[in-house]
């Protein structure tokens, strides 16, 4: 979906469309299917950047999803939200990687020592 596309949606819209695309990418994962994953990342990106653009960061609206059943959507939100909701971002994911759910608990893993090593700065 083109980001004027994004543009026409409400919030609402595009947190369900964040969801979709986050258990999707579980989905690909599964299958190994590193070509969709792929893609389905920009498309949540794009989703991202777009509610970032709206007037307040409409982001926050993604905090609800730190408590998602899906580890991927849980993931996704947290990492996206570690601008807005910080301590609440960290919480999830410290313990995703806690959690010793691989894939996702080593991409959380991974995402917290990028912080605390400066290497990775979110926006």
């Amino acid at each position: 979906m083109k980001q004027s596309a994004l543009s026409r949606l409400t919030t609402e819209a595009l947190v369900e469309a964040y969801v979709d695309v986050g258990i999707r990418q579980d989905q690909a994962l599964d299958r190994f299917d590193n070509k969709i994953f792929n893609r389905l990342y920009a498309r949540n990106s794009a989703i991202a950047d777009e509610l970032k653009s709206r007037p307040g960061d409409q982001r926050i609206h993604l905090v609800p999803l730190l408590q998602h059943p899906n580890w991927q959507v849980r993931l996704n939100a947290a990492k996206e939200l570690l601008v807005v909701a910080p301590d609440e971002a960290r919480d999830t994911l410290a313990a995703i990687a806690e959690s010793r759910h691989f894939p996702h608990a080593g991409d959380a893993g991974m995402c917290l020592w990028t912080l605390e090593q400066g290497i990775f700065e979110p926006q």
